[in-house]
This record gives C-alpha cells, structure tokens and sequence, in this order.
C-alpha cells in the first residue's frame, strides 16, 4: 500500500484541467473516474489524484518556487519514456520549463524534463535507474 494515498490539485476551469491531465495520466496507464465536482485517477498500487475546481475565482495561477506546489515527478522506466511523455505533454498544452536533458546535479543518471500547465502546475517525467543499470 502507497503511504500516500490521493494527491489532490486544485485548478481554475476543471474541463481544461481535464484536458491537460488525461492524456498524461492514461498514457501513464491511469483509468480516469468522474465524480460530482471532481475527477479522479487511479492505477493498481499507485496513488490517486483528483483534480478540484479552485473554489474561488481568480485566485490562479500557482507562482512556482512561492510556498506550497512544487512540482509532481512521475518516474518513467527509460529515457525515451521521458521524451515520449514530454511530447504528450506538450501535445495536451503543457508548455515544456526544461526540454529532457541529463542533470548529473542530482545523480550522474538522473535524465528528466520539466513542464507547467495553464494553471502554473510544474510536473516532471524523470528516470533514474541505479549507476550500474544500463540506460
């Protein structure tokens, strides 16, 4: 059992929202689920995530590096998942904040890009494998 159990992420219009996560999510393998006021994602053994509708208007976009959100990393198993993952991204409307790359800051196989949604949402598709993995 996942020690996190749902995240849940608050945008300004839910459709749109909708449209930005789907395809990532069910490319991730994620079923999507409505529910009133709400929808939901979910895959065996992993966390779910809901996105809201922000309960106030005007109140968006997320300011990255302000206090709360910083982003979401969804590990991919290969460095081509990562590229193929970003360009679903893009193709739904994320716009790309570090096209894929290698950032040996991290670990000398950390490879990974970074995205934003029209609400400021920062997401990253990262793979990592251990240093004596091929890659």
């Amino acid at each position: 059992m996942p020690v996190l159990d749902h995240l849940g992420i608050t945008v300004d219009d839910l459709a749109r929202g909708i449209a930005e996560f789907d395809p990532i999510l069910s490319a991730l393998g994620f079923a999507k689920h409505e529910i009133e006021g709400s929808v939901s994602w979910h895959r065996e053994g992993e966390s779910e995530l809901i996105l809201y509708p922000a309960r106030l208007e005007g109140t968006g976009p997320h300011a990255h590096g302000r206090v709360g959100w910083q982003h979401l990393a969804f590990a991919v198993d290969s460095r081509d998942e990562v590229e193929r993952m970003h360009a679903v991204a893009v193709e739904a409307g994320w716009t790309p904040v570090r096209d894929p790359k290698e950032y040996p800051r991290y670990t000398p196989t950390y490879y990974a890009s970074f995205l934003e949604n029209s609400d400021g949402i920062r997401i990253e598709f990262m793979h990592n494998p251990p240093m004596h993995a091929t890659q």
